[in-house]
Formats: C-alpha cells, sequence, structure tokens
C-alpha cells in the first residue's frame, strides 16, 4: 500500500527509498514485531477468558506435558494478523504473487482456526475430520498453483526445477499442478507436526520463510538470476516483504511462546505458516529445495508415517513415540534441549537450501 508513495518521488527524496523491496522488507518486519509486541498481551488475555481449559492434552502424551493444561491455543491468530497486516502495508498489492502467498495462508489459516476451535469447544483433541482438512486443503492448494503457474514466464508455467543443475527444468505438463498441491498440502502438514513444544516449529518456520525469502528475491532479479545461474521469475521478490512480516510476527509470537509458554500457536498458525511455505515455493519454482530448506519438517513428517505403517505392518513401533520429537522427549532429553538442538539442525539445512543458488 505505501509503494504509492513513491509517486510523489523526483528520484532523489525520502519517498523513492518505497521503490526498494529491502526498504520495504525492513518496513514490514518492524510493523509485524511492533503488531506482536502490542496485540500479543490482550489476544492472549482474550483466549485464556474465552477457551477456559485451554488446549486439550494428549492422554498419551509425554507426562511432561500435563503442566501445559490451562494454556490457551490459537496464538497462530497473531502471527496471521502481524504478517497480513505488515504485508498489506509494505508489499506492491499489484503483485500476483504476493496475493497467492496471502491466499494460501489466511485459508489454511481458517482450516486450522476450524480445527482448534473444533478442539476446545468439545475438550479434545479429535478437532475436524483429517479428511476434511486434508479435502479443503487439497482444493486451496489446487487454485493457488494454478494462480502461480498462469502468473509464471510461460517457458516456466509446466516445468520442475532440479536444485544443482544449472538451467535444467523438467517439463511435467499437467502433472506438475497435482505435485505442487503436494508440496504445499504436505509442508503444511508438516509444520503442524512439527508443532508440539514451546518454540519449536516457530524459530524453525521463520528460518525456513526468510531463506525462501532471499532465494524469492534472488529469483525476482534478473541480474541476480544471470549470475547464479536460476531460472529468472519476475515479481517474486515482493514476497522477500511476506517474509520479513512472517520473521516479525514470529518474532513477537515467540516472545510469548518461549518455555513455559504463555499461549500455544495451534493449528491456526501451524496450517498457515506451513502452506505459506509451500506456497512460496511453488511461486519460486524452488520445490525441491523447499525439501531441504525445511528438512526438519520432512524429517518430523516422515516419523509419523513410518511409525503408522511399521505399527499396522508388524504390531510395533520404530519410535518411541512420534512424531520424532517425542522420541528424544521419552528418552529423557529436556525440551529446551530438543527445541534448541532442532533450531540449529533447520539453520544448518537453511544454509545447505541456500547454497543451491550457486553450487551449479
Amino acid at each position: 500500500m505505501l509503494y504509492w508513495l513513491t509517486e510523489f518521488s523526483d528520484g532523489g527524496d525520502f519517498f523513492n527509498l518505497f521503490r526498494y523491496i529491502t526498504f520495504r522488507a525492513g518496513g514490514a518486519f518492524m510493523t509485524a514485531l511492533i503488531f506482536g509486541f502490542l496485540f500479543g498481551p490482550p489476544l492472549i488475555n482474550v483466549l485464556r477468558k474465552r477457551q477456559g481449559k485451554g488446549q486439550p492434552i494428549r492422554e498419551d502424551g509425554p507426562e511432561s506435558h500435563f503442566v501445559k493444561a490451562g494454556t490457551p491455543t490459537m496464538g497462530g491468530l497473531l502471527i496471521v494478523g502481524a504478517l497480513m497486516t505488515s504485508t498489506l502495508l509494505w508489499a506492491r498489492l499489484d503483485n500476483g504473487f504476493v496475493w497467492v502467498v496471502l491466499f494460501v495462508t489466511l485459508a489454511y489459516g481458517l482450516i486450522g482456526f476450524a480445527d482448534d476451535y473444533a478442539k476446545v469447544s468439545k475438550q479434545n483433541t479429535a478437532g475436524v475430520s483429517g479428511k476434511v482438512r486434508l479435502g479443503l486443503g487439497f482444493v486451496i492448494a489446487l487454485i493457488a498453483s494454478y494462480w502461480a503457474t498462469m502468473l509464471h514466464p510461460e517457458a516456466l508455467q509446466w516445468g520442475l526445477a532440479l536444485p544443482f543443475f544449472k538451467d535444467t527444468l523438467l517439463n511435467l505438463g499437467l502433472f506438475f499442478l497435482p505435485f505442487a498441491m503436494i508440496v504445499i498440502v504436505g509442508a503444511a502438514n508438516a509444520v503442524n507436526l512439527t508443532d508440539g513444544l514451546d518454540g519449536l516449529a516457530i524459530m524453525p518456520v521463520m528460518i525456513a520463510i526468510g531463506t525462501l525469502g532471499i532465494i524469492a528475491y534472488a529469483v525476482g532479479r534478473v541480474d541476480f538470476t544471470e549470475y547464479l545461474d536460476v531460472h529468472y521469475v519476475p515479481g517474486t521478490g515482493e514476497i522477500l516483504i511476506f517474509a520479513a512480516g512472517v520473521i516479525g510476527g514470529g518474532l513477537g509470537f515467540l516472545w510469548y511462546n518461549a518455555p513455559p509458554a504463555a499461549v500455544f500457536m495451534g493449528d491456526t498458525g501451524s496450517l498457515a505458516l506451513g502452506g505459506a511455505l509451500g506456497a512460496i515455493a511453488v511461486a519460486t519454482k524452488h520445490e525441491l529445495v523447499l525439501g531441504i530448506v525445511g528438512g526438519l519438517f520432512v524429517v518430523e513428517a516422515l516419523s509419523v508415517i513410518i511409525q503408522v505403517l511399521y505399527f499396522k505392518r508388524t504390531g510395533k513401533r520404530v519410535f518411541l513415540m512420534a512424531p520424532i520429537h517425542h522420541h528424544y522427549e521419552k528418552k529423557g532429553w529436556s525440551e529446551p534441549q530438543i527445541v534448541i538442538r532442532f533450531w540449529i539442525i533447520a539453520l544448518i539445512l537453511a544454509m545447505i537450501g541456500l547454497a543451491t543458488l550457486k553450487v551449479r
């Protein structure tokens, strides 16, 4: 919205700063951070009063989690509110990719909100049916994938870019759409599975989305893409502003989610942020790189899949408990140990993912 101030610029004054994506990204970060600090306490108070007993705790979960009973959920509202406000204020609203990412974020956030509401109101961990959630998720992903594809240059529309290879594009044709849908739905649910300990999901999300934001900025500049030998996707640079808003809002949320958490993210936040990661990957043609950058989420999701399939086949368990962060809790690791070590792993994977821009 503030980009329109450039109309008053003669090219050498203060208003000219609004032409620069990096300047507006900084503004989005600060806006989202201040939003989080200002609205965090009143939101938590409202959620605590409305929810009463707070988020239901799994009966089969680690015993240490029962002390968290009464903690309100739906804290993702704070993050989504912060990133929506900052993005609408600082991004160019004539950019289609910005709207694709915002659409996925808000739509998945609404699914998560419905799920959180069902859990809190019924005081059980069932929530909305998994089939319903997946069905709606795939419909949203289909719309977003087709929308993003139509925004891409014709030469890139149905292609899958391969990391570590120069100018290599695998033409999937119409099969690109279901692939992109799986990327978005998979990312949303993987982040959702990771959100099980105080601060565990939000920091890796900020690391991953910051990395993808840098990639979006790079592939949106023709001079960078020529130097790096990556595909040029005009318009994706504006996604950096969205990413900055997520980081600012995420830090504001983490202030209240740090152990012991005053509020949980809930599905409202985890599905929204996971969907955003998938949407950015599809928009920037870096779907496979997301598997590296978000490798922590991939491992969390795989641990659940492996556990379920192996148990159905043998009646035994591979892990003491899934997702894998609960496995380490059962092994005696403290919650801060798990959280900080997983943060370190997320940062290492993000650096590897970022290196794919140059290692070709």
